[in-house]
């Protein structure tokens, strides 16, 4: 990246996730454009380009891969492909910007990783809360011992079952562990779980329990995880994706207080210290990823520390391996 004073992305798997979280925030930083898309449907990849004004479509990532135009690439296909696409585009010399899952497993998202060091090629997880205002002040709150010293995090997640005409498309990969590594736990965990290391540090222990209780689908609709965090904070989460509520809670709990919030709902920050509550409220965010991108765009000039490193991420898919460990 010698020279390069601005960063023309391509995007491999314009799907979904690109629509409004992501794809049009690639445009709205400084430094940055998005100049060319690639889907296998060419029909779909066209209809994107020509909705989102992007001058290039391909339905061939090779041919996106090596577009001398393109200087960096952000993989954004469901994560049975995460590996294959960063290993190319790392091989072409190009840095990545890889959706999360980071991968099928902790063995991929390690050769990820490896390759991408021994190549000096830089990459990027899509952990994009660690540069949301939102997690940075929960972030600041426990820098600054708001609530004293941690001593537990507990997660909740708990939503209704898919039912039967809603296992079709997007949501059937996203619960078929051949495409997705697993089911809707390995789709939203990660984030929670990259939270709890931006929050806390590293990991000493970890275990876990996962089942298939209602039999929908292949993958585990049911996860039990524990940690220990090497500064002494205990961390307890349950996901489960078939019960009759729905619940997205994190309760933070130290030795003056404790910091309440959501994670996916990320509007309204409860702190209780001393017995007293306040509400510290943010608004939504239009481009949930853009603070992400803009960071990553600074990195990939060589103007900024990595947000959200390969190693970081390869830790998160070791630990949700661990939890579904059977």
């Amino acid at each position: 990246m010698t020279n390069i004073k601005k960063i023309n992305w391509g995007i491999i798997g314009c799907g979904d996730v690109t629509e409004t979280k992501s794809g049009p925030a690639f445009n709205k930083v400084p430094d940055s454009a998005l100049v060319a898309v690639m889907r296998r449907d060419a029909v779909k990849a066209e209809d994107y380009a020509h909705r989102h004004n992007v001058p290039k479509w391909y339905s061939d990532a090779a041919k996106l891969i090596n577009d001398p135009e393109v200087n960096a690439i952000y993989v954004a296909t469901p994560p049975l492909f995460h590996e294959e696409y960063s290993i190319a585009a790392i091989n072409a010399g190009k840095p990545v910007y890889v959706e999360k899952p980071m991968a099928m497993n902790y063995s991929q998202a390690l050769n990820m990783a490896d390759l991408a060091a021994e190549k000096n090629i830089k990459m990027v997880v899509a952990h994009y809360r660690r540069e949301q205002p939102f997690f940075k002040k929960i972030k600041q709150l426990i820098d600054e011992k708001a609530i004293g010293d941690i001593r537990v995090a507990n997660l909740t997640y708990y939503r209704n079952p898919f039912k039967a005409e809603e296992l079709t498309g997007r949501n059937l990969w996203r619960v078929d562990p051949a495409i997705a590594g697993g089911g809707i736990f390995h789709d939203l965990a990660p984030h929670q779980l990259d939270l709890m290391l931006y929050l806390f540090g590293d990991v000493e222990k970890v275990h876990g329990i996962a089942t298939n209780q209602a039999g929908l689908y292949k993958a585990d609709d049911m996860v039990t995880g524990s940690m220990l965090f090497k500064n002494g904070t205990v961390f307890n989460g349950t996901w489960c994706f078939n019960c009759a509520v729905y619940r997205d809670h994190c309760e933070i709990i130290g030795t003056a207080g404790k910091i309440s919030f959501n994670v996916f709902d990320n509007r309204i920050i409860e702190l209780t210290v001393n017995g007293n509550t306040s509400e510290i409220v943010f608004e939504r965010l239009q481009h949930v990823q853009q603070p992400m991108i803009a960071k990553t765009v600074q990195y990939f000039l060589g103007n900024a520390e990595n947000p959200g490193t390969a190693a970081n991420g390869a830790e998160v898919m070791r630990l949700i391996g661990e939890m579904v460990r059977k």
